[in-house]
């Protein structure tokens, strides 16, 4: 007859088992960990409608960027003709993606303000005024005469707006996806970061089907009297309801949780140090994962905006392709990444973060010289098959980088480090990319250096997966476990009560 020592160990085993099957990660995590045990009301336990009006507020966000970025992209000659003096359509275009280049460059700025902002005063209320910020720009560049109505101001009074549109935009994304990683359960932030980017393809969506519907019903002249403004208006109802739906939310649990921890920390210095985050700390303590968030996001960004901003122009400017059916193909391509991206991040959270990104970055690196042979054939078959084999291969970073970005860094600096590290990369090399395209096709003559340009940034990108750490299903950095349901907060707890200590 078994002893009561043996039933004990017996069942301890049992569960020790369970919450092992059930949460491998995590039980490695603690079996590892030298810290004291975790407690029940440590361990946070998400509500999934709270969840679900984050994502929801926090894409909305996103949506609106990319909608605004996107209507100057899909806009690009037609407000070069607007904004800048006659001349040849080479330097009107180069002139337009200048400026749309200029509001990235302010983009750091932004983040280097808003980002230990957001650290210190938390991340809702910073993005609701990034979002007034943004709704605004984009609403004034609608109003602003024409070139040919004041002259030397109308293109001055362009990059003022593009400069607020830009220092906005530092501190969006990084709070974006710091809000929702900080909201999802641990098993399921890729899953519920992947809603980032739908927003992202959403805004572009928005973007490219409102300005081929006008192509498509207003002639040349209508276009660059009036009919280009109506998609910068419409940005301000939307920037009123996004900004309702932030106002509405609350704090992001493990925010409220550093606070508390800040709160009964004796030392009024180290309490001030770990709540704040501020820049001195983010360069000093956390450069190595600025230098991979940097590295990534610079991979990322370029195939990012070489396909859903620059091809509509590459098509019709290079190729000679008809603008409508350009923007035609690209929707229908950002129409099925619009159905697959969530069940990347599904993906993302089964199989890790770094098989995904490391597909999507090798996938560019192979694909990306045959899909623009095709492209360049011309019809519609070809056009379209190219441009899909891109999008498949992007629709891997943006299922997946949402999620991962955040999981770089501790929650104590997180805001800040991310809106750093993704806003310089993205200066650089994001916003430049038109830019940069469009110069190297001018001084080479080779319509192939959109190819071999983000050939280069995939090779960029694999090496830093290569060197990334998996973060899937586990904890974020500086804050306890974050799960769906009462029984999985328990079997965590009942886990590390059997696992031995080292």
């Amino acid at each position: 007859m078994p002893t009561r020592d043996a039933e004990t160990t017996a069942g301890t085993e049992a569960a020790d088992q369970g919450a092992r099957r059930r949460h491998p990660g995590l039980y490695r995590i603690i079996r590892r960990s030298r810290n004291p045990p975790l407690r029940r009301s440590d361990i946070t336990v998400t509500d999934e409608a709270a969840v679900k009006r984050a994502v929801k507020a926090a894409s909305l966000g996103n949506a609106m960027e990319w909608f605004d970025f996107g209507i100057y992209s899909y806009l690009a000659v037609t407000i070069g003709h607007v904004f800048f003096p006659s001349g040849s359509d080479t330097v009107q275009l180069l002139s337009s993606f200048a400026t749309f280049a200029v509001a990235f460059l302010i983009r750091p700025v932004g983040g280097m303000v808003f980002g230990p902002m957001g650290d210190r005063i938390g991340r809702k209320k910073v993005l609701a005024l990034t979002m007034i910020m943004m709704a605004v720009g984009t609403f004034a560049i609608g109003l602003i005469p024409s070139y040919a109505a004041i002259g030397f101001w109308s293109p001055v009074l362009l990059i003022l707006f593009r400069l607020v549109q830009g220092f906005s935009t530092g501190g969006e994304y990084g709070g974006a996806s710091t809000f929702i990683a900080e909201y999802a359960p641990d098993k399921r932030r890729g899953f519920y970061g992947s809603f980032l980017e739908f927003g992202t393809l959403a805004g572009y969506i928005g973007a490219a089907g409102l300005v081929t519907i006008l192509s498509a019903v207003l002639d040349t002249g209508s276009m660059e009297s009036w009919g280009w403004r109506i998609p910068f208006l419409v940005a301000g109802p939307i920037g009123l309801i996004g900004l309702y739906l932030r106002l509405r939310l609350d704090e992001t649990p493990a925010f409220q949780k550093l606070g508390n921890e800040t709160a009964r920390t004796s030392d009024t210095a180290t309490a001030e140090t770990t709540a704040k985050g501020d820049l001195r700390t983010i360069f000093a303590d956390h450069w190595p994962a600025l230098i991979l968030c940097m590295a990534l996001v610079a991979a990322y960004n370029i195939t990012d905006y070489m396909l859903l901003s620059y091809m509509p122009t590459y098509l019709t400017d290079e190729l000679h392709y008809n603008e409508t059916h350009g923007l035609l193909i690209l929707l229908g391509v950002m129409v099925f990444l619009m159905l697959v991206i969530n069940q990347v991040g599904r993906l993302s959270d089964h199989y890790g973060r770094k098989p995904l990104l490391m597909t999507g970055m090798l996938g560019f690196l192979v694909l990306t010289a045959p899909a623009f042979l095709l492209v360049k054939q011309g019809s519609l078959i070809a056009v379209s098959a190219g441009m899909l084999m891109l999008g498949l291969a992007l629709v891997c970073l943006l299922g997946t980088m949402s999620a991962a970005l955040p999981a770089l860094f501790p929650t104590q600096v997180r805001y800040g480090s991310l809106s750093v590290g993704y806003n310089v990369s993205t200066s650089l090399f994001g916003g430049t990319t038109p830019l940069v395209i469009t110069g190297l096709i001018s001084l080479t003559g080779d319509d192939m250096m959109p190819a071999y340009y983000s050939m280069a940034a995939a090779l960029v990108g694999v090496i830093a997966v290569a060197c990334m750490k998996e973060t899937a299903r586990r904890p974020l950095a500086g804050s306890p476990p974050a799960v769906a349901t009462p029984q999985e907060a328990a079997d965590l707890c009942a886990a590390q009560a059997t696992a031995p200590r080292f």
